[in-house]
């Protein structure tokens, strides 16, 4: 396993308005009124000052996931997004080095994470959510849909009454356009559903954490052939990511890079206009005709079964039995496209 900080933070900088033409002569006194908000009285477009945080990265390559330290210097308050659990599948063994690098950093730094936010419920990773909230103090975050996914995969593990499918696992739910402060800056949720219900992308000042909607230009999207998944929904969400501004900048939660290239944690938005996904289906119809055959031939996720047991619990391993041993569940014969979860 190895894991891969990378710094790929900003620096604060500033956004400036362009300059429309008063072109049809109306003046109040000598002063032409602008229809957009600028200053009147110097005519000159105002100022708007778009926060651009830092971000490091850690690249957690046995999933190809990964985790974000986003902050606004050294001593500020930080969130966390998307943190792994190791977790050696062969052996049913979890390990925290991965968290751990990402708890170095922040006291290294001397950050104040107050915020733990995921994505989405993983179905390719386990979460180190639990782990970290834990260690920090911080509260930790998804969104609201994660209640039907909660109640999806409570039947298909067959838990009873002990887990109560209605989001309490985690510190808050965040709804579509909910804001919420990381010390000096604001993270606001933005729905982005289509591979999984609970999917949402925070953006964050002049950065988008974007989840699982779209992978480097190179790889293309994200499978939509979960319970809730629905490619056309994910078109729509992907085109809200590329109406973001041209300046935004774009951090994937996965990268599966060829041999060509190492690991991509960062795009922009008129790099994804080119990704192979949406410049080769430029319509809602080619996009899910296209979406679907793919993930008619795509395999189950290898870790889909201990993770979504996991992650829906908000990164917690089950109770542990009268001896002492936590236990995951596998049912049988129930993962494929016969059953529509793959």
């Amino acid at each position: 396993m190895r894991i891969v900080p990378q710094a790929v933070g900003g620096r604060p900088r500033q956004a400036r308005a362009g300059v429309a033409a008063c072109s049809d002569g109306n003046f109040v006194g000598e002063r032409c009124v602008f229809v957009q908000a600028w200053s009147i009285h110097h005519r000159k477009p105002p100022v708007v000052n778009i926060p651009s945080p830092a971000v490091e990265a850690f690249f957690h390559a046995d999933t190809g996931t990964f985790t974000y330290v986003v902050h606004d210097g050294d001593g500020s308050v930080a969130a966390i997004v998307d943190p792994v659990l190791d977790y050696d599948a062969a052996a049913a063994r979890t390990a925290t080095r991965s968290a751990d690098a990402v708890l170095a950093f922040v006291r290294a730094h001397r950050l104040r994470v107050e915020w733990i936010l995921e994505t989405h419920a993983h179905a390719d990773h386990l979460s180190a959510g639990a782990y970290l909230r834990d260690a920090l103090g911080a509260k930790l975050a998804i969104g609201r849909g994660i209640v039907d996914v909660q109640r999806t995969f409570k039947t298909l593990f067959g838990w009873g009454e002990e887990f109560v499918a209605d989001g309490r696992q985690f510190d808050h739910l965040l709804d579509d356009g909910e804001v919420i402060a990381i010390g000096a800056l604001q993270a606001r949720a933005m729905a982005t559903p289509g591979h999984t219900r609970d999917s949402l992308t925070y953006l964050i000042g002049d950065a988008a954490f974007i989840g699982d909607t779209l992978f480097a230009p190179d790889v293309g999207s994200a499978r939509c052939d979960f319970p809730g998944g629905d490619a056309a929904q994910l078109y729509a969400s992907i085109r809200r990511i590329l109406a973001l501004p041209e300046s935004t900048r774009l951090y994937l939660c996965h990268d599966y890079p060829p041999a060509s290239r190492g690991e991509q944690a960062q795009t922009s938005v008129a790099a994804q206009a080119a990704n192979v996904h949406v410049a080769g289906a430029a319509s809602e119809a080619a996009f899910v005709a296209l979406r679907q055959a793919r993930d008619a031939r795509l395999p189950v996720p290898r870790l889909l079964l201990p993770a979504l047991q996991v992650n829906i619990r908000g990164g917690r391993l089950p109770e542990a039995d009268g001896n002492g041993i936590a236990y995951l569940r596998l049912p049988l014969n129930q993962l494929g496209h016969t059953t529509g979860v793959s």
